[in-house]
């Protein structure tokens, strides 16, 4: 870093930008396929169960009308500018991420491609103050290898995202393909919620479908702990030692749980994964990067602090807003429980260190 460049200050790592029209893609998809997208979109929206606020905030609309987020200018005013945010880490729409569990993969492969190529084309050329991720298909990982060859030499995309429904843990060798090329490019790989117990997936509990929306978002660690685990006794940070996950928007307050029994297992347990030289624990740390939001909200804030310093968590949580989705957070909210220092790593270090974001946006375009 040059002596005259500034650090980021803040770095938003889940931002939803989204089309203003199912038209939109139609540039970047080849013509075979546009029947099918502008019948059929992703093939799973609005499937899931009912919600009476919605997904979107209301008051995100841009100023010429049309579907929220979608105009890359009027988040800047709403969102960028407004927060004095440095960097906002684009995540597409959780139905975006719905390709990899497209029934058909070779569709799923052709919208990941148009997703990307649109995603440079309206938003990175916008401003350098957005960052893009590469969409895949993670049902098809020598497809999602190709992708990521394409793409990772745009300077501005800086990881990769899949959805984190799957039909199987992410530890499992069948994606290893995908993490050596991320790991190839330095590139982490990122889920995002939404889309658990949709198309060929699984239920989202172990015990079947919630009834209720509500029910839904209270049990979305589940899964992210099923990955977290997967990944570390599958043995990936092993074999990808370079390699790092980020897993968006399924809390933080459950990892001293999972740490804290994964340690204790290992040490009856370790026979049954060789592979493994530390513990559990110190996998995550150095690997696993979690989002802030949606933040758990303690009757004490002073309990959340605690948390997090229980589990490290201050050196591996990212700031998140998740705009413009109904529960979004602003930084003030989201950072206000920390002290200063933790703050600090929360609203940027901690994402500078991971996406080498270490100059901020000299002028505001």
């Amino acid at each position: 870093m040059s002596s005259m460049s500034i650090a980021p200050k803040l770095i938003d790592t889940d931002v939803h930008n989204s089309m203003a029209d199912r038209k939109d893609l139609l540039p970047y998809l080849p013509k075979a396929w546009h029947q099918q997208w502008m019948e059929y979109g992703y093939g799973m929206e609005g499937s899931k169960t009912w919600s009476p606020v919605g997904v979107l905030r209301k008051d995100a609309v841009p100023d010429n009308g049309g579907t929220v987020a979608s105009d890359p200018y009027f988040v800047l005013k709403d969102h960028i500018y407004k927060y004095g945010i440095d960097y906002a880490i684009l995540t597409g729409t959780p139905y975006m991420n719905a390709i990899s569990l497209c029934y058909d993969p070779d569709y799923g492969n052709v919208l990941a491609s148009a997703l990307n190529d649109w995603t440079v084309e309206t938003w990175l050329k916008a401003s350098p103050h957005y960052k893009g991720s590469i969409h895949v298909n993670h049902s098809d990982p020598a497809a999602a290898v190709k992708e990521i060859e394409r793409m990772a030499g745009h300077k501005d995309m800086v990881q990769i995202i899949m959805c984190s429904a799957a039909r199987v843990p992410y530890g499992q060798r069948f994606y290893h393909p995908i993490y050596e090329a991320a790991e190839r490019h330095g590139l982490p790989v990122a889920v995002h919620p939404g889309l658990e117990g949709l198309g060929p997936t699984y239920p989202p509990t172990p015990s079947g479908y919630p009834t209720r929306f509500m029910e839904w978002e209270n049990v979305l660690p589940l899964n992210f702990m099923t990955h977290v685990n997967s990944l570390v006794c599958e043995g990936v940070f092993e074999k990808f030692p370079a390699f790092k996950f980020v897993a968006i928007e399924g809390g933080v307050s459950w990892l001293p749980h999972l740490m804290w029994r994964m340690d204790k297992n290992y040490k009856a347990l370790r026979d049954t994964v060789p592979w493994l030289k530390r513990l559990p624990s110190e996998y995550i740390k150095e690997h696993i990067r979690l989002t802030t939001q949606p933040i758990e909200e303690p009757v004490s804030p002073e309990h959340l602090v605690q948390i997090y310093k229980m589990s490290g968590a201050e050196d591996v949580v990212m700031y998140s807003s998740d705009y413009a989705h109904w529960d979004y957070d602003p930084p003030k909210v989201a950072l206000a429980p920390f002290p200063r220092e933790m703050r600090e790593k929360i609203g940027a270090g901690n994402a500078m260190e991971l996406y080498g974001l270490k100059e901020a946006v000299s002028t505001t375009v």
